[in-house]
């Protein structure tokens, strides 16, 4: 369903649910008018019954014998009431009935017809005082009765007048009620209508421009942010959404043209000294071991840099995995395998309990790549420092450090420095190290440090907790490998 049609139904609906309210409330309104006008009536009309003055003259409820009241009356015994001539039933004039304490009625002025009495009327009798209002349907005429009870003579009264004309205003009200509702809602609709095909006319100028802006995705033109409020925020987001996007796809080009251009060499290579290798039975034992050596090499070189492209093409969103890391566990691995390739460097380590969530599997190569990148630097016979504080990792070597040329562009996928372009390696190292701190929601430095070396400094995000902990021997802080 259209946005344009919603609009409209909703302020049908709007309109039905006020025309409704307004047509029940006249209506309810004008029913209690018209009822308590005749429960004023049916009470004026009960009090010849209550008054303790109206002794019988003539006329007596039946049962009661007639003539004046005997001395000596207790005042429990029923009372004779001049009571004007009744009417037919149903008429103006109104209809009486006597109910006693027992359930039983009486028709002080001869009426054939019996009203219903239930429990509340029997128990209005009995007690003598109360009242209540009542509609009933008698003989096909629609009453509302007064049960009132009679303190002097123990009873209760009940008069009815009928609602035959409260009933005839109220029908003739349902007819206007109705068409007032049908016409609400027919012009609400109409209303709706119209107003929802100006309200949303410029969102309309807005998508046709925004089709005409995403029809050329590699070089998108800009909105114009202009207009309402809302479409002009609306506008804004969209460009910084086109500028994210115009981003990512300069930065996936650069990315493949990048890729291509360093896996040029090595295959280029690897394909060389294959096809020698093809005919390496005329070569000696010596040189023919050599070469496959070089060709495992370049194999390893070269999946490495296809490592290093998927794990850059991923990203610096978070990871899926998200788990609770201890990192100074983590660099103290990393510094083991370091070792092993490098007997003759020493390793300073200070390392603080620390514990952060993340991807432990990324969170690892980063290490790894940041302990190699100054093994690789560090002279023979060399000293490595590595410090882990407050959640941060730093690792220093004493090699020649960074040009001020280079520091700028230290983090760079493919950056490498002139003096390392003949050392193997592709430059994504340190782009990988980066990439994954910022996913982590922390951040990567680098700097020469006092004295001279390379200074690197990683965080992957706040610590989830610091300080001592219970640790192996070998891995408390201040230990000293070499």
């Amino acid at each position: 369903m259209s946005l344009r049609r919603r609009i409209a139904i909703a302020a049908a609906l709007a309109v039905a649910a006020v025309a409704v309210a307004i047509s029940v409330v006249g209506y309810l309104t004008t029913r209690s008018h018209l009822v308590g006008e005749l429960q004023h009536e049916l009470r004026e009309r009960a009090q010849p019954f209550l008054q303790p003055h109206h002794r019988a003259s003539r006329g007596q409820p039946p049962g009661v014998p007639r003539g004046g009241e005997p001395s000596g009356r207790p005042d429990h015994e029923p009372r004779a009431f001049v009571i004007p001539p009744a009417p037919e039933f149903g008429g103006a004039p109104g209809y009486f009935q006597v109910v006693h304490s027992d359930g039983t009625t009486a028709h002080p002025s001869g009426e054939r017809i019996a009203l219903p009495v239930d429990p509340r009327m029997v128990e209005i009798a009995r007690r003598a005082r109360g009242s209540l209002f009542t509609s009933t349907t008698v003989n096909g005429v629609h009453l509302e009765v007064l049960t009132v009870g009679d303190p002097y003579d123990h009873w209760a009264v009940q008069v009815a007048l009928p609602l035959t004309g409260v009933d005839s205003i109220l029908n003739g009200l349902l007819l206007p009620y109705g068409v007032l509702i049908a016409g609400g809602v027919l012009l609400a609709a109409l209303l709706g209508l119209t107003i929802s095909r100006a309200a949303l006319a410029p969102i309309d100028g807005f998508l046709r421009r925004t089709e005409d802006v995403t029809s050329e995705l590699e070089r998108p033109r800009r909105l114009e942010e202009t207009g309402p409020t809302e479409l002009h925020r609306l506008a804004a987001s969209f460009n910084q959404t086109l500028d994210a996007l115009e981003r990512s796809m300069e930065a996936q080009r650069n990315l493949v043209a990048d890729a291509s251009h360093e896996l040029r060499t090595p295959i280029a290579a690897l394909r060389s000294n294959i096809q020698i290798f093809l005919e390496s039975e005329r070569l000696p034992v010596e040189d023919r071991e050599t070469l496959q050596g070089s060709i495992l090499a370049e194999l390893d070189e070269l999946t490495q840099i296809v490592a290093n492209v998927l794990e850059l093409a991923g990203g610096s969103a978070p990871g899926a995995r998200a788990e609770p890391v201890e990192l100074d566990g983590l660099v103290y691995d990393v510094v083991q395998r370091t070792r092993r390739r490098a007997p003759g460097i020493e390793f300073n380590l200070q390392l603080e309990p620390t514990v952060v969530k993340g991807d432990p599997d990324r969170i690892t190569r980063a290490i790894t790549n940041v302990v190699d990148n100054a093994r690789k630097w560090s002279p023979p016979e060399g000293a490595i420092d590595v410090r882990l504080h407050g959640g941060s990792l730093s690792v220093r070597d004493h090699g020649p450090g960074f040009s001020e040329a280079d520091l700028p562009h230290v983090f760079d996928r493919f950056y490498r420095a002139a003096h390392a372009r003949r050392m193997p390696g592709s430059g994504l190292g340190l782009a990988i190290v980066r990439q994954t701190a910022v996913a982590h929601g922390g951040e990567a430095r680098a700097s020469n440090a006092p004295g001279g070396g390379a200074l690197l400094e990683v965080s992957f995000g706040p610590p989830v907790k610091l300080g001592v902990v219970a640790a192996a021997p070998e891995r408390q802080p201040g230990v000293g490998i070499s």
